[in-house]
């Protein structure tokens, strides 16, 4: 397949207010868009729902931008991006974040010499754009998970992500029921992966994330947003991939996690439950040592040293997360389960 043409790229990018990141990511991409006419590529700017002229900066850019009324969320603003895309290959990019100098083409590149190729993703590099402790932390994490990662994804990513357009329309697209950035990504992955469809997680393909994490604004977002319906999800498709952020050390260290909260918390009554809780604490540590090594590699031992409880912390919200999710999809399931109950005594109660 070396000799194949390369594909028409439409790089679709949904925005709400995106700011200075957002002109950033423009930036990126136009100064980075194939000149040539062996390498075609559109720019579509989905303004969902924009009151801070993002729209307007996207069309000065030279972007083809549709416009909705009212925010719905990234799943219908990048399913309307598609409809008007004309490119074979769709490319659906955050608007926080850049794109390296050699990310369009090597999507191209991807897509042209693999033919069974029907979906790859990107990872984020290793100089996230805020500079603050939490968004590094944050941001390197996920560098760290993509490049450790298999290439042989189990899941999608809205991030940094690339798909053959027929394939994304055969599997539906993305599901419009997320109204906020959520996990829409991940659940097309799953279905793009029961269909039989191969995802490949390119380790070379950048893009650059500027978002700013706060406390607040982290833990909303990894609770509510993610966590929660992806064990809702996970449930649903009764199955549990071995992949990114569910591989079995972060299922090993939330289990030792939950061991060191109860035992800390039994060494109020009990004096020797806190070696229990040292030997909880300890066993994380080892667990986690490859994460904790490539946090120094990169910022240095005290940078490392602040990492580990925002670390430990991640494994109690997904262990609680995944703990309430258990509940609400059971009395969700038990109450549909009663519905249907009770609609067939109606139907066999004498007229």
């Amino acid at each position: 397949m070396s000799g194949a043409s390369s594909p028409f790229i439409s790089i679709i990018i949904p925005v709400y207010n995106g700011g200075l990141a957002f002109q950033n990511c423009l930036k990126s991409l136009f100064a980075h868009l194939p000149k040539t006419e062996e390498h075609l590529a559109e720019v579509i700017v989905v303004a969902d729902g924009c009151t801070d002229g993002s729209d307007l900066i996207a069309e000065k850019f030279g972007a083809t931008v549709l416009r909705t009324e009212a925010p719905r969320g990234p799943a219908r603003a990048r399913n309307i991006g598609a409809r008007k895309a004309r490119g074979e290959v769709l490319f659906f990019v955050d608007a926080d974040v850049t794109v390296h100098n050699n990310t369009v083409d090597k999507v191209a590149q991807l897509f042209q010499t693999q033919s069974t190729l029907a979906a790859v993703i990107g990872s984020y590099d290793n100089e996230p754009g805020a500079p603050n402790f939490l968004s590094q932390y944050k941001n390197l994490f996920h560098h760290y998970t993509h490049q450790t990662s298999s290439e042989e994804a189990s899941t999608f990513w809205g991030a940094c992500g690339a798909m053959r357009r027929a394939i994304f329309w055969e599997v539906g697209g993305f599901d419009e029921s997320y109204e906020k950035p959520s996990i829409e990504d991940i659940e097309l992955g799953y279905r793009l992966r029961r269909k039989g469809y191969s995802i490949r997680l390119c380790k070379s393909l950048f893009v650059k994330h500027l978002k700013r994490w706060e406390p607040v604004s982290l833990l909303r977002a990894e609770f509510f947003y993610r966590a929660l319906p992806w064990t809702e999800l996970l449930l649903r498709q009764e199955q549990v991939n071995n992949d990114l952020n569910l591989n079995i050390s972060t299922r090993i260290s939330v289990i030792l996690t939950f061991g060191l909260i109860f035992s800390t918390f039994l060494g109020i009554l009990w004096t020797q439950a806190w070696f229990i809780a040292g030997a909880f604490a300890l066993a994380l540590l080892i667990c986690n040592l490859p994460v904790y090594r490539f946090f120094q590699r990169q910022r240095g031992t005290w940078f490392m040293l602040k990492v580990i409880p925002w670390h430990w912390l991640y494994f109690a919200y997904c262990g609680l997360a995944y703990g309430l999710g258990n509940i609400r999809y059971f009395f969700k399931n038990d109450k549909s389960n009663s519905l249907v109950l009770s609609e067939s005594d109606e139907e066999k109660a004498p007229v």
